[in-house]
């Protein structure tokens, strides 16, 4: 008998799995939201799970581990129930917080503006 020790699958609220940061390049056709997970979790794009965790209610313990120097990425439909507000603050936190550490993933060009949309759409499933 072999026990095989694997790593957390990623699913969405809706109980979807979601791909690896791997994965990502090899789907065809996703839709937005998923297209929107892949440059979250992509290091060379959004890289959010470097700061933030991400929570679902459904499906706690299934997203891969985030780090803590930023909020926690719960309940976003609720807090932000204006969504040009999430893109607002995707697009340049600074202009929302002064003081914040995010970096202006839209005004630097980290991101495109079809990314943050895409990412805003991912993020308003949890």
């Amino acid at each position: 008998l072999a026990i095989i020790a694997l790593a957390p699958v990623a699913v969405n609220a809706d109980g979807h799995f979601l791909p690896t940061e791997k994965e990502c390049s090899k789907i065809e056709n996703p839709d937005t939201a998923t297209q929107g997970w892949c440059t979250a979790i992509n290091r060379r794009k959004g890289n959010c799970l470097a700061c933030h965790v991400i929570v679902t209610a459904k499906w706690p313990s299934a997203l891969p581990p985030g780090g803590t120097l930023a909020p926690p990425l719960v309940a976003m439909k609720q807090r932000y129930p204006d969504k040009s507000k999430l893109q607002a603050q995707i697009w340049n936190a600074l202009d929302v917080n002064p003081h914040s550490v995010m970096p202006p993933f839209g005004k630097h060009k980290i991101v495109s503006d079809k990314d943050i949309d895409n990412m805003v759409e991912f993020l308003l499933t949890l």
